[in-house]
């Protein structure tokens, strides 16, 4: 099976937006980069977010490629290398941004999955613990039920070898009057 292909429509839901925003903002990043490591060409991206927070990729920076495009004349390499050295970490700064915001992606799926795994087996257990203890009960009813038995065997037994004290072994008819 493959990929099946999605149609290209605008997303209603502001939160599925957001999420897909930063999907999608992540993976055009990726090839931007790719695109300027292959090629050696000097790429700049400069993103909104649906709330208006801008994202940007450049390389060798957004602001060297952004000079150079709004000038007529090309601006020698020596003066774009001066650029990119104000800022000389800017680019190992979005990778790093760009791997963190994958592995913060990696655990919020992962925690939403831990989530529900828990919410189901804690729905489970409170089922048993509901049924252990009914089960429990219906034990402890039972052996109380036996104790008594028991206990009223017991008694008998004893009455049965033992007169009681002040009691008449022989039981007599009394007359009825009428």
């Amino acid at each position: 099976m493959g990929r099946r292909k999605i149609d290209i429509v605008k997303v209603k839901d502001p939160n599925t937006m957001q999420v897909t925003f930063s999907k999608r903002r992540s993976g055009l990043f990726k090839k931007a980069n790719e695109l300027a490591i292959l090629c050696g060409v000097e790429v700049a991206i400069v993103v909104f977010s649906p709330g208006n927070k801008p994202y940007s990729f450049g390389h060798p920076s957004v602001d060297a490629i952004a000079i150079k495009f709004l000038q007529d004349e090309p601006i020698p390499n020596d003066v774009i290398g001066n650029s990119s050295s104000e800022f000389p970490n800017i680019e190992n700064l979005n990778q790093q941004l760009n791997d963190v915001l994958a592995q913060l992606q990696e655990a919020q799926k992962e925690s939403k999955v831990l989530d529900e795994v828990l919410k189901e087996y804690k729905a489970t257990e409170l089922s048993q613990l509901k049924e252990l203890k009914n089960s429990f009960i219906e034990l402890q009813d039972m052996v109380k039920t036996r104790l008594s038995d028991i206990d009223i065997s017991e008694c008998m037994i004893l009455l049965a070898q033992k007169p009681v004290v002040g009691i008449n072994k022989k039981v007599t008819k009394r007359k009825r009057r009428n």
